[in-house]
C-alpha cells in the first residue's frame, strides 16, 4: 500500500502485524475518528517473563492469515453494535516477541467512560476465545504451546 493511499477503516482500526505498534499512535486515531468522544479505554498485553511458575525468554505468536483478520473485524463490528462506544481498535502481534514488548492493543473510545471499558473489556475476552491465535512461550526447559486464555 503506498503511503498516498488513506487506509480503509479495516485497516485503520484492525491489523496483525509482525513490527511493534505505538500506543500514543493508536489512541490518536480513535480518538480522531469523532468528537464526541470523552473517555477512552484501553487494553494492553505485553509479553512477561513468568508463566505457570517458568521462566519465560520470549513469546512466538503464530495466526491464521486472513481468519485471525476476519475474526478481529468481527469482535470490533460487534462492540460498535452491541455497545454504546463510537469507535474501536484491535491489533494483535505475531512473531517472536521479547520480555516487555506490546503484544496486543485495544483501544475503545465512547461518550462515557462505563461504556468504554465494558466494550475494552468483552473485546479483549472475546478475541482470546475467538481468534486464531497461538502462543508458544519459550523457556530455559523448552518450548511450551500455552491453550488455555486466562
Amino acid at each position: 500500500m503506498s503511503a498516498q493511499q488513506p487506509l480503509s477503516d479495516d485497516t485503520q482500526f484492525v491489523r496483525v502485524q509482525r513490527e511493534d505498534f505505538s500506543v500514543d499512535a493508536e489512541i490518536n486515531r480513535v480518538r480522531g475518528s469523532s468528537k464526541r468522544i470523552g473517555g477512552i479505554s484501553i487494553f494492553l498485553g505485553t509479553a512477561r517473563d513468568r508463566s505457570k511458575g517458568r521462566d519465560v525468554d520470549s513469546i512466538t505468536f503464530e495466526h491464521y492469515e486472513g481468519m485471525a483478520q476476519k475474526k478481529l473485524r468481527e469482535i470490533r463490528e460487534r462492540a460498535l453494535k452491541d455497545f454504546d462506544i463510537i469507535e474501536v481498535a484491535i491489533l494483535h502481534r505475531y512473531g517472536e516477541i521479547g520480555i516487555g514488548e506490546n503484544i496486543v492493543l485495544i483501544v475503545v473510545g465512547a461518550e462515557h467512560r462505563a461504556s468504554a471499558f465494558q466494550a475494552c473489556k468483552w473485546a479483549i475476552d472475546e478475541l482470546k476465545q475467538i481468534t486464531p491465535i497461538w502462543k508458544l512461550e519459550h523457556t530455559p526447559e523448552g518450548e511450551v504451546w500455552v491453550e488455555e486464555h486466562p
